[in-house]
């Protein structure tokens, strides 16, 4: 029988998981799962519709799996490795996630890297901007949508406010895992020094600390691209020169430099301070009870003169 996960890291969406997957994968000794967010403890019990644009073909693309046997194989390959773990942002967000996680990996470690929700909410709306996707044009009028496109069935990517509820979201794994077993990070440990922030990690799950990853490029960056026809062909696998490079150069080399171009021709418009007041006042609660559940601060997600956050010190 194929080994099960012991690692998982459980999100949030667009704050890091894929660069600490590929610091994870890269470790000797580490086997994390080939396709990066299988997300089944998400979907095995409710497929979500997939009615938004590109929905279904996005989530064929990634290699979502619906069946323990597809899953099982994920790690049908690895040995001796004491790390073995896969990548679902979606599982902090998903209400079954916790339950099933914890009936088939009751000892696992859970990973979270948790960014600014509001910054995350954006990322995840300039993402799917970029992609072609998301069809409106201005966030305030994607959040407005956002509770039709849910009922209407949308997968959990537009869910771009909901998925910032992180206090909800831990509350529920607490109800299913001890706290020993929840890592929580933020999303500035990760940025700021990436290869502190991967030894910090490695450290935790009890592999060789001293082992340095290669972090030298970012991945999933978003923004709005500069140059359409640069955009679609760094995205296109079967494009001449993209079939010409497999043939010149190695793949690390390869995807280190589509990956440095691609992130040089995407830009960030600024969040509207508009939408960031709005988002502040629907996240000041969870924040404040994501503090008392983890009894740590983060007050500078928020506007300072509220009262409650002053007096949090």
């Amino acid at each position: 029988m194929a080994t099960m996960p012991n690692t998982f890291i459980i999100g949030a969406a667009k704050s890091g998981t894929t660069s600490l997957y590929d610091y994870l994968h890269q470790h000797p000794d580490v086997y994390m799962s080939p396709v990066k967010e299988p997300c089944f403890f998400a979907y095995a019990e409710n497929p979500p519709e997939m009615a938004g644009p590109g929905d279904a073909e996005a989530n064929r693309e990634s290699g979502v799996v619906y069946t323990m046997e597809d899953y099982r194989a994920l790690f049908s390959r690895a040995t001796n490795e004491s790390v073995v773990g896969e990548a679902s942002p979606v599982y902090l967000y998903d209400e079954d996630a916790p339950r099933l996680l914890q009936d088939q990996c009751p000892d696992a470690a859970l990973i979270a890297v948790l960014r600014n929700p509001i910054e995350r909410a954006y990322s995840h709306y300039l993402q799917l901007l970029q992609s072609g996707r998301e069809p409106l044009e201005n966030f305030e009028a994607a959040l407005d949508a956002e509770d039709e496109r849910v009922a209407a069935g949308w997968e959990w990517s537009w869910h771009y406010r909901r998925m910032g509820l992180y206090g909800q979201q831990l509350a529920r794994y607490l109800e299913y895992f001890d706290r020993e077993q929840l890592h929580v990070y933020r999303f500035e440990e990760l940025t700021e020094d990436p290869p502190g922030f991967a030894q910090t990690v490695y450290r935790m799950l009890g592999v060789d600390p001293s082992f340095t990853p290669d972090t030298g490029v970012r991945r999933r960056a978003t923004g709005v691209p500069q140059f359409d026809w640069l955009h679609r062909f760094i995205g296109t696998p079967d494009h001449f020169l993209r079939r010409w490079s497999r043939l010149v150069l190695p793949e690390v080399v390869r995807d280190r430099i589509l990956m440095t171009v691609r992130n040089a021709n995407l830009q960030k418009p600024p969040l509207p301070d508009v939408a960031r007041a709005r988002l502040e006042d629907v996240y000041r609660d969870d924040v404040h009870r994501l503090e008392a559940l983890l009894d740590r601060s983060f007050s500078d997600w928020l506007t300072t003169d509220d009262p409650r956050i002053a007096d949090d010190g």
